[in-house]
């Protein structure tokens, strides 16, 4: 069985993949070009890869390829039609970055809340011990207890996200794509206007793209704290460049774009240095115990194949 693993680095070089290497045949590449995708395809059985977009046009150039693995829960990278019609079977991986994502989630919001970056600065730049002072008092910044976290996807990372904000004092609402018979559970509209904390863990699709507009930023506080841990176009990111720059929040954070990494041209590009936003490098899934379950659940998912069964496939 020949494998490939066609973007390590985006794995993780520290990340032990024998589980994966010991199943056959394997090549391990740190990357690949666009320019190098099909003839690192040609002879592959097995894929194994994190962000390669593995289009139609790609796919025609692999005449050997049985199974895709991708190491993420989204596979939005891949065209599963093509791959449905022509008997390549794709898994991903479910589930594995929960812990990961809530508590970065979490740590984003704490942030923004307390200004902790800005408090840090001050002290780390020697103006603490310049002040004379031994405290200070500005930025004000609030407590979590009692405020209203409102979560947008209340899948597993949705509801661990829930637990930590309960843990805190914070009263829960959310909203999901088939409404619960739970009074927490309230439509988009509502949980925009009545948020004090809004976190996004909804999947990218037709529905939700765009979800998070200029119509939707306006029902919200000017209090609020606003943080994408789902995907980049769930919002407008032009919409939301502009509300910022407008102040009509009180923090926003973001780890996913519609683009990775964002150009100089990206609306976000603007608003990277300004107080009150934390933008972080698609890190949320990533914790080393995340990623070496991830590298564990594709094994297990190739050797599924290999034994005739199916297992976290997607196709």
């Amino acid at each position: 069985m020949n494998i490939t693993v066609f973007d390590i680095d985006y794995i993780g070089k520290d990340i032990d993949i024998s589980p994966i290497s010991s199943l056959g045949n394997t090549k391990v590449f740190p990357t690949t070009s666009s320019d190098e995708l099909s003839y690192r395809l040609k002879d592959t059985e097995v894929a194994v890869l994190n962000k390669i977009k593995l289009t139609k046009e790609v796919l025609k150039n692999a005449p050997a390829l049985k199974l895709i693995c991708v190491a993420a829960t989204g596979y939005d990278n891949i065209d599963t039609a093509y791959c449905r019609k022509n008997g390549i079977a794709v898994a991903n991986v479910p589930g594995y970055s929960t812990h990961s994502v809530a508590a970065v989630t979490v740590a984003t919001v704490l942030n923004l809340l307390t200004h902790l970056k800005e408090y840090s600065d001050f002290v780390a730049d020697g103006d603490y011990t310049a002040s004379g002072a031994p405290n200070k008092l500005s930025p004000a910044f609030h407590d979590l207890y009692g405020k209203t976290w409102g979560i947008i996807g209340y899948g597993n990372i949705g509801k661990k996200v829930a637990d930590v904000a309960r843990a805190f004092g914070c009263k829960v609402i959310y909203s999901k794509n088939t409404p619960a018979d739970d009074e927490s559970c309230v439509d988009i509209d509502t949980l925009c206007k009545n948020s004090d904390i809004i976190t996004l863990h909804c999947p990218l699709n037709d529905s939700t793209r765009g979800l998070i507009d200029s119509r939707r930023l306006n029902l919200m506080k000017k209090s609020v704290i606003l943080v994408n841990s789902a995907r980049g176009a769930v919002c407008d990111e032009s919409a939301v460049a502009e509300w910022v720059k407008n102040g009509n929040f009180g923090g926003f954070g973001c780890d996913v774009y519609s683009a990775e990494p964002f150009t100089e041209s990206h609306p976000f590009y603007g608003i990277k240095d300004m107080p009150s936003v934390c933008l972080t490098p698609h890190i949320a899934w990533a914790s080393f115990e995340a990623r070496t379950k991830v590298v564990y659940e594709m094994a297990e998912n190739i050797k599924a194949f290999l034994n005739g069964e199916k297992r976290n496939r997607v196709e």
